[in-house]
């Protein structure tokens, strides 16, 4: 799974169609999308406009509530297959868990279900939490190869990340840049430390998740942007940088809470 990825949330189809297509003629080799998006299709024919070959990509969507059955969740990726134009997908993830729905457990069955019948690489969670992760393991057996979760300087989930890799679960942060009503790209922090290394605020954000060892999906669909995003491993930071952006960490409580909302 590359380290740095293309999301796409929250584009249409035809944004999605161009920025994927871009992403992909830069150098990248993973794109995040999902039902919830409703731009499956566009990222399809964003990855065969390219002329990549397919097994050069790693493709992640995600699938909604209305799926979570050990039953449903293969009519759920089958579905997204056939909106994104491919054959398989690299990593699906069950987006939200809604425990209130309570069907979670459920729908990792049948994401289980779909690795072991070999339709699947991978398999994952998306926004959950350890008391969320601890219930799928302890129930299936199966730790989810990866959690997907919104992280950036602002929102570090410290708990979640130790959690993960206690578990050898691959931490995946959305939103890094931000967003959600964080607005750290203009924090002085953070452009402090980009005067440091002559590099922008996003890239050094972009190199924290690195070196904290986090998969990480920006969205852009500018061209520039795509490239500058991508160009964040030919540098490094010191732990005294990391600490200091880790230092505008608000808590738990500024992300979204995964037991009250979901789709």
């Amino acid at each position: 799974m590359p380290r740095l990825g293309l999301g796409t949330w929250p584009m249409n189809d035809a944004q999605a169609e161009r920025a994927v297509a871009t992403a992909i003629e830069a150098g990248y080799r993973l794109i995040d999308t999902a039902e919830a998006y409703g731009n499956e299709t566009g990222v399809g024919r964003g990855i065969k406009a390219s002329g990549i070959a397919r097994e050069e990509l790693f493709v992640t969507t995600k699938f909604d509530r209305r799926w979570h059955g050990r039953d449903l969740v293969p009519q759920a990726y089958q579905a997204s297959l056939d909106r994104l134009g491919l054959d398989y997908a690299d990593l699906l993830l069950i987006h939200w868990p809604n425990p209130g729905h309570d069907r979670y457990v459920a729908a990792f069955e049948g994401l289980v279900d779909l690795l072991q019948d070999g339709r699947l690489p991978a398999i994952g969670t998306s926004n959950f939490k350890p008391a969320h992760l601890d219930r799928l393991i302890t129930e299936t057996g199966v730790v989810p190869d990866v959690n997907q979760i919104q992280l950036s300087p602002a929102v570090t989930r410290d708990e979640a990340r130790a959690y993960h890799q206690s578990h050898g679960i691959v931490t995946e942060s959305w939103s890094p840049l931000g967003g959600q009503g964080a607005d750290v790209l203009n924090r002085p922090e953070i452009a402090a430390v980009a005067e440091e290394v002559g590099r922008t605020p996003a890239q050094v954000i972009l190199r924290w998740n690195v070196e904290l060892g986090l998969v990480t999906i920006p969205k852009s669909s500018s061209p520039e942007r795509l490239r500058e995003n991508l160009a964040v491993f030919d540098f490094s930071l010191t732990p005294q940088q990391i600490a200091a952006i880790s230092a505008l960490d608000q808590g738990e409580s500024a992300a979204v809470d995964s037991d009250t909302f979901g789709h």
